[in-house]
C-alpha cells in the first residue's frame, strides 16, 4: 500500500516566452524586401488539477522540480513560433498551495476537477516586423520573450470530511469509524509513517457523510509535537467534531485531564476549539464505576456527551442521530481565499544605485532582457534603446540619483558614458 504524505515542497516555473526574430523578405526579382521576423511563442503555463483518485502527495517526494515548455522563437515570413505545451499537475481535492517565500496561499484545489492556472508563461517577444515604421524601414533587432521565474511552493493536503474523530492515542477513534460504518464499509487507509488516518463514509438514517479518524494526538501536538502539524491540519475542515474520551480510564490516564489537554492543542492551532464539538465517551463497557463520566459531565458544561462502546455498539445510535441532525444545520467549512500571483516580470520595475563616485548602476529582470534586445552595431536599433530609456523612466531616476554628464552607468554586462 502507497505511504500517505499530506506535505511536500516543490518548485515550479512556466516556460519562457520564445525570442522575436530578425529578418528581412527575400524573393527572386524582389529589391530592399521589409523586415519579415515574426513573434516568439508563449510559454506553456503551470496548470493544478484537483483529482479525486489521488489520496497523497506522495509523487513529490521524488520528484520536486516542475518545468512548463518554453516557447519557441519566431520564424521569418512572418511565422509565429509554437507556444510552449502547458504542464498539468494532479493533486488530490483538498490540497492547499502556499508560495513559500511570502506564505501566500495561492491554490485551494477543494472540488474534483477544479483548474487553476499557478504560473503563466512567458509571453513571446516582437520580431522586427513590429518595429518597422515610415521612418524606421529596416530594424535589424527584435525582442527577447519574457523569462520566467523559478518559484517554490508548498504543497498541504487537507482531509475535506464532514465530521471529525478527535482524542487521545488508544481511545477507539478507529474501533468507532469501524462500528459506524460497518454496514457499508467504504474506509480507505493510508499509512503516515506507524500511523494510519482512515477516511469512511457513513450512513444512518438515510444520511450519508464523511467521517475522519484523525491519528492520536498528543500533548504539544499545536507546536509540532510528535506529529502534531500533520494531523491537526485534517481537522481545519469538517463541520465540526466528536471527540472521543476513554471514560474508563483504561489506558491509566484521566478522562477529564485529557479532555482539556486535547481541547488546549485544538485552540492554539487555528482556534480549533471554537468548532461545534460534540463528546463519545467510550468504552463504557469495561467502566468500572460512573465517577469518570459524572466528572466528564461537569468539565464539560453545555457541550452533549454520548455514552458508547465501540466494542458492543451500545449508545451509537444516539450519537449518529445528533450527529445528521448538527449536519442540517452547520454549515460547511468556507474554501480559503486564494491570492493571485503577479505576474514574473514587470518591465517597468527597475533599481538605479550609486556604487562609487561618478558610477551607477541600473539593473533588474526588464534591465536584462532590454539589454538582450539591442543590437548595439545598429544604429536604429541603438536610437531604440536611448527612446525607451527615456520612455520607462530610466534617464528621470538616474537624474534624481545624481547621475550627471559624463558619469559611468552599469546596465547589466553593458558600461557606458552618461550624455544628456
Amino acid at each position: 500500500m502507497a505511504s500517505f504524505v499530506d506535505r511536500a515542497k516543490v518548485s515550479f516555473k512556466a516556460g519562457n516566452g520564445g525570442n522575436g526574430c530578425v529578418s528581412f523578405h527575400r524573393e527572386k526579382f524582389v529589391v530592399n524586401g521589409g523586415p519579415d521576423g515574426g513573434d516568439g511563442g508563449k510559454g506553456g503555463n503551470i496548470v493544478l488539477v484537483a483529482d479525486s483518485n489521488l489520496h497523497t502527495l506522495l509523487d513529490f517526494r521524488y520528484k520536486k522540480k516542475y518545468y512548463a515548455e518554453n516557447g519557441v522563437q519566431g520564424a521569418s515570413r512572418n511565422r509565429t513560433g509554437k507556444s510552449g505545451q502547458d504542464l498539468v499537475i494532479p493533486l488530490p481535492v483538498g490540497t492547499v498551495v502556499f508560495e513559500e517565500e511570502s506564505g501566500r496561499l495561492v491554490a485551494d484545489m477543494s472540488e474534483d476537477g477544479k483548474q487553476k492556472v499557478l504560473l503563466h508563461g512567458g509571453n513571446g517577444g516582437f520580431g522586427n516586423a513590429r518595429f518597422a515604421t515610415a521612418t524606421r524601414q529596416a530594424p535589424n533587432f527584435a525582442k527577447p520573450g519574457i523569462e520566467t521565474i523559478e518559484r517554490r511552493f508548498i504543497l498541504e493536503l487537507k482531509s475535506i470530511a464532514d465530521v471529525g474523530l478527535v482524542g487521545f492515542p488508544n481511545v477507539g477513534k478507529s474501533s468507532i469509524l469501524a462500528r459506524v460504518t460497518k454496514a457499508r464499509p467504504k474506509i480507505a487507509a493510508y499509512h503516515f509513517t506507524t500511523l494510519t488516518p482512515n477516511l469512511g463514509i457513513c450512513s444512518y438514517a438515510g444520511q450519508s457523510f464523511v467521517m475522519a479518524d484523525i491519528p492520536g494526538l498528543i500533548e504539544n501536538a499545536s507546536e509540532g509535537a510528535g506529529l502534531g502539524f500533520n494531523f491537526l491540519r485534517h481537522v481545519e475542515r469538517t463541520r465540526f467534531l466528536i471527540h472521543v474520551v476513554d471514560v474508563s480510564g483504561s489506558e491509566g490516564r484521566d478522562p477529564v485531564e485529557d479532555y482539556h489537554l486535547i481541547n488546549k492543542e485544538l485552540s492554539r492551532y487555528g482556534e480549533l476549539d471554537k468548532k461545534v464539538m460534540l463528546i463519545a465517551a467510550n468504552k463504557i463497557d469495561i467502566m468500572h464505576d460512573e465517577d469518570n463520566l459524572t466528572r466528564l459531565k461537569e468539565a464539560a458544561g453545555d457541550i452533549p456527551i454520548y455514552p458508547v462502546s465501540a466494542a458492543t455498539g451500545e449508545g451509537f445510535n444516539e450519537l449518529l442521530g445528533k450527529t445528521v441532525e448538527l449536519l442540517s444545520i452547520v454549515e460547511a467549512e468556507p474554501f480559503f481565499e486564494e491570492e493571485e500571483l503577479m505576474p514574473d516580470i514587470d518591465v517597468e520595475e527597475f533599481t538605479v544605485e550609486k556604487i562609487a563616485e561618478r558610477e551607477y548602476s541600473v539593473s533588474g529582470q526588464s534591465i536584462d532582457m532590454l539589454i538582450k534586445s539591442v543590437n548595439f552595431s545598429d544604429y536604429e536599433s541603438l536610437q531604440w534603446f536611448q527612446r525607451t530609456l527615456r520612455k520607462s523612466g530610466i534617464i528621470d531616476a538616474l537624474k534624481e540619483a545624481g547621475c550627471v554628464e559624463g558619469d559611468s552607468v552599469r546596465m547589466g554586462d553593458l558600461e557606458f558614458d552618461y550624455i544628456e
